[in-house]
């Protein structure tokens, strides 16, 4: 649950952002960046439970997985809250990708910093 809370704070960060500069509207732009986060939230745990199935979780192909994901929320999100195809389009293009690019980063940072490390070698001798 903390992988998914830290990708939570950045996925909201970077959603409000784009939706404010795409509306130019602080209400428009504020529930577009609490309602997209919210369900994508919800879709990449998800997404990490299906994926912990899997023994060898590629971070390259498991970042396309979950980009397929969220541009379709984030379309629906912004069409559905703006009224306005070009939002909503827009909206799919930009903030899924830049997330795309920070869920990459946060998938490589999280795995270097959950490895299981081996035990040290003790090579010296006992007095």
């Amino acid at each position: 649950m903390k992988k998914t809370l830290s990708f939570a704070a950045i996925h909201f960060s970077i959603a409000f952002t784009v939706a404010y500069v795409l509306t130019g509207d602080i209400i428009i732009g504020s529930l577009i960046a609490m309602t997209e986060p919210t369900v994508n939230t919800g879709a990449f745990y998800l997404h990490e439970k299906l994926w912990q199935l899997s023994r060898q979780a590629r971070p390259a192909v498991k970042t396309a997985s979950f980009a397929v994901i969220h541009f379709n929320v984030a379309f629906l999100v912004g069409y559905l809250i703006s009224g306005d195809w070009l939002v909503g389009g827009a909206l799919a293009l930009v903030e899924p990708s830049i997330n795309t690019l920070a869920y990459f980063f946060h998938e490589k940072v999280w795995q270097r910093r959950h490895a299981v490390k081996p035990a040290p070698l003790h090579l010296g001798h006992h007095h």
